[in-house]
């Protein structure tokens, strides 16, 4: 074995690479010389962004009073940072989406990738204090080592995939991960955020969002994510027992100030939304 989550992403800008309307975007809201009409410039150099993004200010995930019907109107009226989460959010499924595997579907894999995303925007929302687009693109990118473990290393994933399906006990996939591999998706997609120079708050939502513990920095958000991605679960089988997937850690409550309470809103909220997001996020629509 001997391979690290660190050697697993040395090399993936061979593999995936983050889109130049993404990188364009966030080093101009890094310069403080650059201004919002720049920010608007650049994403309007590639149409194709421009249109999904007037899409996604258009629809259900923000409820605008008036149409948004230009660049410039939705990068006032949704923020910079924002535009550069929303961005991240469409590139990265987008940069993935040809990335071949043999061992889940892709159709599946993105879909609970943006149950999460929309679960984590709307406990944002509850717990306060947080940004709900970044919680947004924290729940849609939670999963992303998973994509790259099964491309790099096929016949571990299908071992620990094998793992799972034979436990009596409903072995969770990171554990049997750290049990085949010595890590899990978790720490691989923490990885590739670093490599990738994400915001400090995204690459740990990613890293810790099974180990919520281990969150130094923005705890708060991590255990949102870690919530949100159980009630994704409940979302796909359509359950709002929480004895169905896999356990919330109860201090995950405590960091979020929510309850459990919050749980049945949150899910069939999300289910009545997924149809119209899926159509705006999922790589190839």
């Amino acid at each position: 074995m001997g391979q690290t989550a660190s050697d697993l992403v040395k090399d993936i800008g061979g593999l995936v690479t983050l889109p130049d309307v993404y990188l364009r975007i966030s080093r101009l809201i890094d310069d403080p010389d650059s201004s919002s009409a720049d920010i608007a410039k650049a994403v309007g150099q590639d149409p194709a962004f421009t249109l999904r993004l007037l899409k996604v200010a258009n629809s259900a995930l923000y409820r605008f009073p008036s149409a948004v019907g230009t660049v410039g109107k939705a990068v006032s009226i949704i923020g910079t940072s924002q535009i550069r989460n929303l961005s991240l959010s469409m590139s990265v499924a987008k940069c993935f989406a040809g990335l071949p595997n043999d061992l889940v579907s892709m159709a599946n894999f993105w879909r609970h990738s943006l149950f999460c995303a929309l679960i984590a925007r709307q406990l944002a929302k509850l717990a306060r204090r947080c940004d709900p687009d970044a919680l947004f693109t924290a729940g849609l990118l939670h999963d992303i080592g998973e994509l790259v473990i099964f491309n790099r290393m096929p016949h571990m994933a299908r071992e620990a995939l094998k793992l799972v399906l034979d436990s009596e006990d409903e072995l969770p996939v990171f554990q049997a991960e750290r049990q085949v591999m010595s890590f899990d998706h978790a720490a691989v997609g923490g990885e590739l955020a670093r490599q990738w120079h994400l915001p400090p708050l995204l690459e740990e939502c990613i890293a810790c969002h099974h180990d919520i513990a281990a969150a130094a920095r923005h705890p708060r958000e991590v255990a949102l994510v870690h919530i949100a991605n159980s009630l994704a679960l409940m979302a796909e089988l359509d359950t709002v027992d929480p004895a169905d997937v896999t356990p919330i850690d109860p201090f995950a409550w405590v960091l979020t100030g929510l309850t459990a309470d919050c749980i049945e809103p949150a899910v069939r909220e999300t289910q009545a939304a997924i149809a119209e997001i899926e159509q705006l996020f999922t790589p190839g629509t």
